[in-house]
């Protein structure tokens, strides 16, 4: 009788169960390793905590995306895919919860707690610029010459896409609501003097929006915004741009996020995070592709392409730098959901292949007062950013609380 291959995994080098909360309850970020007869790691994952107030909710996003990486090392195996990365090299660290609980997790909630009493969970502002040099994509840091579009504190924007029609320049953004909990897809116009115009609503569904990616394609203006709380990602037509659109298509089920579609190699690629059920939504890269926009739609033979809180989430269109490299930002959470961005170019992409380059950090070196940032984007002259701000909650707000 043959022996049945088996698979284990390994938190941080350690097959102890107590490894995962312990680590969780210190702060740190653990490494998942799927380990085939004790021998050889043949597949490894860096999951995304969301929520790193509490143990139990740290613990419970890495179970998840532990879930998904030991179905996709299965997957593999059995199609005869599996390459073994390297060999194993355990951990022999005694694990020990209650001391991490209490010198780090539990002065972390209440940290937390404190801040979220404060100030709002979240608030972005989106920056712009006007310059015909070397953009962030050239040159890897923000540089100089940003300027603020300003908000009146009980929203945010954030997510900036542009777009250029018939001389001007459009940035759509997700306009999101603190009141109402949820964003809408707002426009900001232009002028000839590079001025922006107020904003308004061009698009408003009972769920929330987000990522508004515009671009032209086959006669028709386009714009594909996330909306993974409905579950499914929507395509739209522009009846009468900027202000007008209709629903088209369904592409994908699923909670998908921050879908950003590329041409390439004589088809359509859809790159996107999937939430696989649970923990996060941003650490699950999963690609799919398609002869016309809209569809069908086929997920990649190899999908999940990684985990890795690090690089799967994208963080705007992709883009060619000054050499010609063909580029991807992508957010970096390992300072949390919005921490940072990187850049990472496209080195092969067909039906049996995807590779990337490891990102390479933005700097946010410059004028930009908000360095942690997920989203850039350009047309043309006109270069755009979001950055996450502090923002106090209203006296009225606490008090309600």
């Amino acid at each position: 009788m043959q022996d049945v291959p088996t698979f284990a995994l390994l938190c941080d080098g350690a097959y102890d169960a107590r490894a995962l909360p312990t680590l969780v309850a210190s702060g740190r970020l653990p490494v998942l390793e799927v380990v085939l007869d004790g021998v050889n790691v043949v597949g490894r994952a860096w999951p995304m905590i969301d929520r790193r107030e509490a143990v139990s909710l740290g613990v419970e996003d890495v179970l998840a995306r532990a879930i998904t990486l030991l179905v996709s090392a299965v997957e593999t195996f059995a199609a005869n895919r599996l390459n073994p990365l390297e060999d194993i090299a355990t951990d022999q660290t005694q694990h020990q919860f209650l001391p991490a609980y209490l010198t780090c997790a539990l002065p972390r909630l209440g940290r937390e707690a404190w801040r979220r009493l404060r100030f709002r969970q979240a608030h972005w502002r989106v920056g712009y610029r006007f310059h015909d040099g070397a953009g962030v994509v050239d040159t890897g840091r923000l540089g100089t010459g940003w300027n603020v579009l300003m908000d009146a504190g009980d929203r945010f924007y954030a997510d900036p896409f542009v777009f250029h029609w018939q001389g001007r320049a459009f940035l759509f953004v997700e306009d999101y609501r603190h009141a109402a909990g949820k964003a809408v897809i707002s426009v900001v116009p232009f002028s000839a003097a590079g001025v922006p115009q107020a904003a308004r609503v061009i698009l408003e569904e009972p769920h929330h929006l987000s990522y508004p990616q515009v671009f032209y394609w086959e006669g028709s203006i386009w714009m594909l915004p996330e909306a993974s709380s409905s579950g499914k990602l929507t395509l739209y037509r522009a009846e009468d741009f900027p202000d007008r659109w209709r629903a088209e298509a369904v592409l994908v089920e699923g909670e998908i996020s921050d879908a950003t579609l590329l041409a390439h190699g004589g088809r359509l690629w859809l790159f996107a995070t999937d939430r696989d059920g649970f923990g996060s939504t941003s650490d699950t890269l999963v690609i799919f592709e398609a002869e016309a926009l809209t569809g069908p739609w086929r997920p990649h033979r190899l999908n999940p392409i990684l985990i890795d809180r690090r690089s799967a989430r994208p963080g705007g269109a992709f883009v060619r730098d000054c050499v010609g490299r063909l580029l991807m930002p992508v957010q970096d959470g390992t300072l949390g959901y919005g921490g940072g961005l990187g850049l990472s170019k496209l080195l092969a992409l067909d039906s049996d292949t995807v590779q990337f380059s490891p990102p390479i950090p933005v700097l946010t070196d410059g004028d930009w007062p908000y360095p942690r940032i997920h989203t850039l984007n350009r047309s043309g002259p006109l270069e755009v950013i979001d950055g996450i701000v502090p923002m106090r909650r209203p006296v009225r707000e606490n008090s309600a609380s």
